[in-house]
């Protein structure tokens, strides 16, 4: 019997490298920008991101789409970089949809999808998402938009559009993310977990107790060829 009816991934991040991209369109945005520059860009880009995604969660401000909170970070940057030019900071903007995928990515979902259903759960707009996994060549049973719950992860309803859409218990549904934050969320809804580590995630921390931990996507594979 099969242990999970469904394995969702987390994509930012855990499936592509999110840090990574935006860092590369900064540096292509803003010539010649020395590797400490464009760090401290990339940080003022995530800083505004992560801080709007937390006036929302609070009441303080209407949802607004991923895609929305790109453009706000994209001219941010572009202001403090010095950026005039409207079709490199329209370019910027949408960063988030040109991602390269981690190695193991595409041929792990591959392997995972001939065991069990995969679904992609991200807090990425649908345009950003159709795009960007047009670009890493990342194909799902199913793919899901916090825009359909008009919230962002960790809250509960995003990770409930997964169940919903799967239409299965909470606890017959494995959350596969590279943070540990997102797992948390999962948790609290009652979803199994795994943590998958990537250069860029977020540990666990030691009071964290997830189902599993794997090194990348081979271990995951391996859980649910065996559970097959």
């Amino acid at each position: 019997m099969r242990v999970f009816d469904v394995v969702v991934f987390d994509i930012l991040g855990t499936m592509v490298d999110e840090p990574g991209g935006l860092r590369a369109a900064v540096r292509e945005a803003v010539p010649d920008c020395e590797p400490g520059r464009a760090e401290r860009l990339l940080g003022v880009w995530q800083g505004h991101v992560a801080r709007e995604q937390r006036r929302m969660a609070e009441g303080g401000r209407a949802y607004a789409d991923s895609a929305t909170l790109d453009a706000e970070a994209a001219r941010r940057v572009a202001q403090l970089a010095g950026v005039r030019d409207e079709s490199a900071i329209a370019r910027l903007a949408t960063a988030s949809e040109r991602l390269h995928p981690w190695d193991d990515s595409a041929a792990g979902l591959t392997a995972l999808a001939r065991h069990v259903p995969v679904m992609g759960l991200s807090h990425a707009s649908r345009t950003t998402l159709l795009r960007l996994n047009a670009h890493a060549g990342l194909r799902w049973h199913q793919l899901l938009s916090a825009d359909d719950a008009r919230a962002h992860k960790p809250a509960p309803e995003v990770y409930r559009l997964a169940l919903d859409a799967a239409g299965c218990p909470p606890e017959r549904a494995l959350m596969v993310a590279a943070h540990a934050w997102d797992l948390r969320g999962a948790q609290r809804v009652g979803m199994r977990t795994a943590y998958v580590h990537r250069p860029v995630g977020d540990p666990p921390r030691a009071e964290d107790r997830f189902d599993h931990c794997f090194e990348g996507l081979a271990g995951v594979v391996r859980l649910l060829g065996r559970d097959g």
